[in-house]
């Protein structure tokens, strides 16, 4: 089994330990537990840490969480042990402030890296050498990865299964907690314009009506008119409500439904090419290689079974 270790400390963010522990606590093919130097004030209540700090140098994969106070320095032993975590080959992820442990430990010097939007600022103050990325969800370098704040932490849980066990499982994970598996976009969305009411959501009706039509050659104009807009207000609403371009957007849910088939059937690259709209084999394997970084072939016998 994966061992999962989340790094605890007082003033830990309990949204960010919920999720990590939904994701990985509850899944079997994860061993899960939380390290920690001694018990430590989570909102409200006192926990209890499975291990000590120095168990996290033992596990394959780290999760940081964020905490409250941000302008303070991080724990110094905290610190050390996820530097130590990384240096014996852990893979380390932080989930909303968590970055500013990562930052501390010098994980994130040269590298790109993301927090909750309210504190980017913050962070690339503080660190000069990390290249902060306000706008995305997470950023995956690897061996080190960050999230954006709160609920960026849940997409970058199922990024981490959806690595380790395929499109399927990170599926599957997602529906159990009722929660999109792949959300299009960055959190600029969410940074000064909501998310519309349902009721007045322009692409309600549009987004699972073009997902259900993923074989043919949509176009934006196809959208358009399905939506009953213009081509301009169109990829307004779509930047408003998914941070990208309707192209863009449909290239992802077309990538996203050729790793699911690569996974569940035994179809041919030709085939699949023509199930998600892309026509040929050789365009299929031309996006999929620079969206997933491997080619299709290589991810069907990676995940597939």
């Amino acid at each position: 089994m994966h061992a999962v270790a989340l790094a605890a400390t007082d003033g830990m963010l309990s949204f960010e330990l919920t999720i990590a522990t939904e994701v990985f606590g509850e899944d079997r093919r994860y061993d899960f537990a939380v390290c920690g130097s001694g018990p430590v004030q989570v909102g409200r209540f006192r926990l209890e840490p499975d291990h000590g700090l120095d168990r996290l140098a033992r596990a394959g994969t780290v999760l940081v969480p964020g905490w409250a106070d941000v302008d303070a320095d991080p724990p110094a032993d905290l610190v050390d042990a996820v530097r130590a975590a990384h240096e014996a080959g852990a893979r380390v992820a932080s989930l909303c402030t968590g970055a500013f442990v990562l930052a501390a430990a010098g994980l994130l010097d040269g590298r790109r890296a993301t927090t909750h939007w309210a504190h980017t600022d913050a962070l690339a103050a503080r660190y000069p050498a990390v290249t902060v990325d306000p706008d995305v969800l997470y950023v995956d370098n690897g061996s080190v990865l960050t999230s954006a704040g709160k609920a960026a932490a849940m997409d970058l849980c199922l990024h981490l299964v959806r690595a380790d066990h395929g499109s399927a499982a990170a599926n599957t994970v997602a529906r159990r907690l009722v929660v999109p598996p792949h959300r299009a976009g960055g959190q600029a969305q969410y940074v000064t314009a909501p998310v519309p009411a349902r009721e007045d959501h322009p692409l309600t009706e549009l987004l699972p009506w073009a997902t259900a039509r993923l074989d043919r050659p949509l176009t934006v104009e196809d959208l358009a008119r399905r939506a009953n807009l213009s081509s301009r207000h169109l990829g307004r609403h779509f930047r408003t409500v998914t941070g990208t371009t309707p192209l863009q957007w449909l290239l992802t849910q077309r990538i996203r439904r050729a790793q699911e088939l690569l996974e569940k059937t035994g179809d041919s690259v030709d085939t699949i090419a023509e199930a998600v709209g892309m026509g040929t084999a050789t365009t299929l394997r031309r996006h999929f290689n620079r969206t997933v970084g491997v080619p299709p072939d290589t991810y069907r016998r990676t995940f597939r079974g």
